[in-house]
């Protein structure tokens, strides 16, 4: 895929991919904003795709007991992430890219700056393959705000992970309340696979940029269907319906893979 991209648009730089579940795009993001901000491309197009809708990749889903059951997956709320009620994952499918750029660089070719990205942080909880741990999530999001030079009460948006299986949402809920927790106003969190469903190696890329288009447009995303929200995914401040109520001046995208693979992406409004 990477060269048949690279033949098709001229692309003579780096070519790499990256094969790390949910995360992989994520990750592939990163590792492009880590060589244009140390010099070595002035930019770089990166993203993700997965077709993920076959018999049996959905079959192998299903029997790690993550899928939303069965009578469900023809309804539109199927995919209900930190609802008390949801009942697993809905699998997506699509591609997504973004192209980053040295800041000086966009601004001589007259590019349209949509946001910046500032920061990136990723870890392993080397620990279980599906069964995932807040400590490891906890370091990538405090790696990334070090990395970016942000504190937690300056992040005002979360794209969550929220993948509407019942072990992984408890669990983000819990890293999101340890870091973000004791700030005087909670960032606000949107789990937008309840709308797109997951769409598994480019469902990083996509929730990128659907974190910086919420930046741009100054507007937050709502987690779909979320009537109810689980007790044990308390504690964060859950947007259930679109909201203006505050600046967005940064914010953050979680990938936080099957295999304990954590990624996570800052963002900061293009207000320069």
């Amino acid at each position: 895929a990477n060269a048949h991209i690279s033949i098709q648009l001229g692309l003579g730089g780096v070519s790499m991919s990256y094969t790390v579940a949910c995360a992989s795009s994520t990750i592939a993001i990163g590792e492009a904003f880590r060589r244009v901000r140390s010099g070595e491309a002035p930019i770089m197009l990166t993203g993700g795709s997965d077709v993920p809708q076959a018999y049996g990749v959905a079959r192998a889903w299903e029997a790690l007991r993550v899928m939303a059951s069965g009578d469900e997956t023809t309804s539109p709320s199927a995919c209900r992430p930190f609802s008390a009620d949801r009942s697993g994952l809905v699998l997506g499918e699509g591609s997504a890219a973004l192209v980053l750029e040295d800041w000086q660089h966009a601004v001589a070719r007259g590019a349209n700056i949509h946001a910046e990205i500032v920061g990136y942080g990723t870890t392993c909880d080397h620990t279980h393959l599906v069964r995932p741990e807040a400590e490891g999530q906890v370091r990538a999001l405090r790696a990334t705000l070090a990395d970016a030079a942000l504190r937690p009460d300056e992040i005002d948006y979360i794209n969550a992970h929220g993948t509407a299986t019942l072990e992984g949402d408890p669990v983000e809920a819990e890293a999101l309340r340890e870091v973000f927790g004791a700030c005087p106003t909670k960032p606000a969190v949107s789990a937008t696979k309840s709308m797109h469903g997951h769409l598994l190696g480019a469902a990083g890329a996509l929730e990128a940029i659907v974190t910086v288009l919420a930046l741009r447009a100054q507007a937050i995303p709502p987690t779909a269907h979320l009537d109810r929200i689980d007790p044990a995914c308390a504690g964060v401040d859950h947007v259930v319906s679109a909201r203006r109520d505050r600046p967005l001046r940064a914010a953050i995208s979680n990938s936080f893979a099957f295999g304990g693979s954590n990624a996570v992406l800052a963002f900061r409004a293009a207000f320069r």
